[in-house]
């Protein structure tokens, strides 16, 4: 007669080695994409294949790991050219490319004296530019431990004081007062496309101003560095803490719907772009909520509803992960650029960039389960493609830059994370 209590032991012991067996998988590809990522690092600073700039929301997103594999000079030289391009009013540019190259892509370029041999620009329908650069030297000083960044100077100002006259410019220029929040142009998400222009990424007469929550949850963030790492006053630490904390009392009065456990897409200051047949308070956020989660702004249980709910629109989008930029999609004609259709480029392509980001924060809230499953299908498609892609279609298929660095540095951290969490 076979004993119950063995055939239990038995069952258990042969469920704890599968389980042990595909976490031992994941981590073996893991290694291979980590090492991947740090080789396509050691190559430089730009965006990816198809791109000459080094943009600075994307080298905010592979800091961690340009400052394993690269020269130290290197990276800080790279951080403080944004430094010189900082317009009077404390604007950041979007990106820099070598002269030469300046004509390949129609910007409105700019120059410095300071850096002679760059042309800059802005991409002024985002409003992230500025947040970007704070958490991306923030990062810099935790990776490196090289605080006198801060106190460097260019044009006889400190570092230090460069940043904050740049979160100054988003409370001057990019604030609603009615909200409490930052405005920018209607994206997609935390795209820089614009529906009202064949491309898109200027602001213009027809742009309709909007606030939501990427732009916002990236102010928090920003915030949160700059007051921890800068050398402040009292009554300027103050004003910061403050602004940092209405901030996070706004952005969950204004922006989260807790009816339907989800980020309101925009909020309009004045019409909406899209047709009111269109039900756009249906879109659920991917990129946006994981900013938010980084941010601090939901609660543990928040955050794995918010998982729980992406891991349903891919199935809804027969998608393959939940860097799904978003659920349900823009419809076709929503935007005069022609990429931003249905399920293509941020109108719900499925972007690693952002999925990476959410994996990271499933493991800071010890979601260990969630991120490992969340991973795995990044990992699975960056090997099987050889490389990293910039974003995929719901078939899988990559599509956009190959080598993109954004990509590569966000499944670096969270595979840092997840192996000192196994």
């Amino acid at each position: 007669m076979i004993n119950c209590q063995t055939i239990a032991l038995s069952f258990c012991l042969l469920i704890g080695s599968a389980a042990y067996s595909q976490q031992t998988n994941i981590l073996t590809m893991a290694d291979s994409v980590q090492a991947m990522a740090e080789q396509l690092i050691k190559k430089g600073f730009n965006a990816g294949d198809g791109y000459g700039e080094v943009w600075i929301r994307d080298f905010n997103t592979f800091m961690d790991v340009a400052c394993k594999v690269n020269d130290k000079a290197r990276i800080r030289k790279s951080l403080l050219t944004f430094i010189q391009f900082q317009q009077a009013d404390g604007a950041i540019l979007d990106g820099y490319i070598p002269k030469p190259k300046s004509t390949n892509v129609p910007y409105n370029y700019y120059f410095t004296p300071l850096a002679p041999e760059y042309a800059g620009h802005k991409n002024t329908v985002e409003t992230d530019q500025e947040t970007s650069l704070v958490q991306a030297i923030a990062k810099y000083i935790r990776n490196t431990g090289d605080q006198s960044i801060l106190t460097d100077t260019i044009n006889a100002i400190s570092i230090q004081q460069h940043l904050e006259q740049a979160l100054q410019f988003l409370m001057t220029h990019r604030y609603n007062a009615t909200y409490g929040l930052l405005w920018g142009a209607t994206t997609a998400d935390w795209g820089d496309v614009q529906p009202e222009h064949d491309w898109g990424v200027e602001l213009n007469a027809d742009t309709h101003q909007a606030i939501d929550i990427y732009d916002n949850a990236m102010f928090v963030i920003a915030l949160n560095d700059y007051l921890g790492m800068a050398n402040l006053t009292a009554s300027q630490r103050r004003y910061w803490t403050k602004t940092r904390d209405n901030f996070k009392k706004n952005i969950r009065k204004h922006l989260w719907d807790a009816a339907h456990q989800k980020f309101r897409p925009h909020i309009y200051l004045g019409s909406s772009p899209f047709p009111p047949s269109f039900n756009e308070s249906d879109v659920y956020y991917h990129g946006g909520t994981t900013v938010a989660i980084e941010a601090g702004l939901l609660s543990k249980s928040e955050v794995g509803h918010a998982y729980r709910k992406m891991q349903e629109n891919v199935k809804q989008a027969h998608a393959a992960t939940i860097g799904l930029t978003l659920y349900p999609v823009y419809p076709a004609g929503s935007f005069k650029n022609t990429g931003m259709g249905p399920y293509s480029y941020q109108n719900g392509g499925d972007w690693t960039w952002f999925g990476g980001r959410m994996v990271t924060q499933l493991l800071r809230y010890d979601l260990q389960n969630e991120a490992r499953e969340a991973i795995t299908p990044m990992l699975e498609r960056v090997l099987k493609n050889k490389g990293f892609y910039e974003w995929y279609t719901p078939a899988n298929e990559p599509k956009g830059s190959s080598g993109f660095k954004g990509e590569a540095g966000v499944l670096w951290t969270a595979i840092k994370q997840l192996k000192e969490k196994s």
